[in-house]
C-alpha cells in the first residue's frame, strides 16, 4: 500500500495511522521482500531480500538487504543494513569484473561472485533500535532489544539488551540487569496478541523494566 504524505515529513506527525498492510513510501524501492503487519518503509529506503517483522518502521533513507529483522524494528533514518562485499582479492575491487554486461563487455556477469555477495545475512532480533546512519556489517546478529548508537558501525555481534557505539562499534552498558533482561525474554512481549498488548498498554507506560518483569512474568496469554 502506498501512503501519500510528503518526502521527508514524519507521518506520525500527520497522524499517519497504520494497518495490517505495510505501509511504503511511493519514493522507496522494494525488491523480493516482505513486511509484516502494523509496518512502516520511509522514503527513499531500498530494500532487497529481507523481511521486517510486525510493527516494524524505517524512516528513510535507508538500505538493507538480505536481512531477517524481528517485531517493533526501530529503524532511524540512514541506517544501512548489509552494506555488499567486493572482492578484494582481484586485480579490482569494480562491478565491471562481475557485472560485465552492465558495462558492455562480453562475457556474462559472474554468478558466483553475486551468490558470495549475497551470503553473509544479518539478522536483527524484536523491539531492536539502530540510531541513525548506524551501519550492520554483513554476518552479523544483533540480540533483541539491543540499541545501537547513531554512527555506529557493528562489525560483531550484539548481545540482547545490549547498547553498542562507536567505530566499531563496543558495547556501552546493558539496558537492564542479567536477571531483568532474561525475565523479559521469557516475558517475550513481542509475541503477544495485540489485544493483549493493548491491555498492557498503560503498564508499558508507566512501569520500570523492573517492575514490568514482576508483573507479568510467568502470567500465561
Amino acid at each position: 500500500m502506498l501512503i501519500n504524505h510528503g518526502v521527508g515529513v514524519d507521518p506520525w506527525a500527520l497522524g499517519c495511522v497504520l494497518s495490517e498492510h505495510p505501509e511504503i513510501h511511493p519514493t522507496a524501492v522494494v525488491r523480493a521482500s516482505d513486511f509484516g503487519r502494523y509496518t512502516y518503509l520511509g522514503p527513499r529506503s531500498q530494500v532487497a531480500e529481507s523481511f521486517i517483522g510486525d510493527y516494524g518502521y524505517a524512516m528513510g533513507d535507508n538500505q538493507i538487504a538480505h536481512a531477517l529483522i524481528g517485531k517493533f524494528a526501530n529503524i532511524a533514518t540512514g541506517v544501512r543494513i548489509k552494506p555488499p562485499n567486493h572482492p578484494s582479492w582481484r586485480a579490482t575491487h569494480h562491478h565491471f569484473t562481475y557485472r560485465s554486461r552492465s558495462y558492455g563487455l562480453s562475457l556474462d556477469d559472474d554468478a558466483e561472485i553475486l551468490q558470495w555477495r549475497a551470503q553473509e545475512s544479518v539478522e536483527v532480533g524484536h523491539d531492536v533500535w539502530l540510531g541513525h546512519d548506524a551501519i550492520i556489517m554483513p554476518g552479523v546478529t544483533i540480540g533483541t532489544g539491543a540499541a545501537v548508537g547513531s554512527g555506529a558501525v557493528v562489525t560483531k555481534d550484539v548481545p540482547p539488551f545490549a547498547i553498542v557505539v562507536g567505530v566499531p562499534a563496543r558495547v556501552l552498558r546493558f539496558r537492564f540487569d542479567a536477571r531483568t533482561s532474561e525475565r523479559m525474554q521469557q516475558i517475550a512481549w513481542w509475541d503477544w496478541s495485540a489485544e493483549r498488548i493493548d491491555a498492557a498498554l498503560a503498564d508499558f507506560r508507566g512501569l520500570t523494566a523492573a517492575e514490568f518483569v514482576e508483573k507479568y512474568d510467568g502470567k500465561g496469554e
